[in-house]
């Protein structure tokens, strides 16, 4: 505390706040000498790449249709063209309860490539058709 004697009659007592900032910055200094010291004994993990997937193949009675960058068409993985598509899948359905299907196709072919697919698939006997999420190769 200081005290100044001035003109005015009586004193004036102001807060003298020097050494609360010498304090202050002197714990400063010691939080910022601590605490690099601190974080060398912590362990870091970083985290790892994903395992790669194994290719599943789909069961025996799930029908998938797979149209490649190309707009080349396979069911179940066995090449088939865009005009045979329809007799095929009728010749499918033909013997099944199950008329369920799923289309799975490159991220890169034109939405519309797709949806034709679908038509075929629809018109002839599909009744649930199902969209998988084909990874980029």
């Amino acid at each position: 505390m200081g005290m100044a004697a001035g003109g005015n009659k009586g004193m004036k007592s102001e807060i003298n706040i020097t050494p609360y900032i010498d304090i202050l910055l002197v714990l400063l200094i010691i939080f910022m000498v601590v605490t690099p010291v601190r974080q060398m004994n912590l362990r870091v993990r970083a985290p790892q790449p994903p395992a790669p997937e194994p290719a599943m193949t789909p069961p025996a009675d799930v029908i998938v249709v797979s149209v490649g960058e190309g707009a080349e068409i396979a069911i179940n993985r066995i090449p088939v063209e865009i005009g045979a598509l329809g007799s095929r899948l009728q010749e499918i359905y033909r013997a099944r309860s199950n008329k369920n299907l799923f289309i799975s196709a490159s991220p890169t072919l034109p939405y519309g490539d797709i949806v034709k697919v679908i038509d075929i698939s629809k018109g002839d006997g599909a009744d649930n058709i199902g969209l998988l999420n084909a990874k980029s190769r």
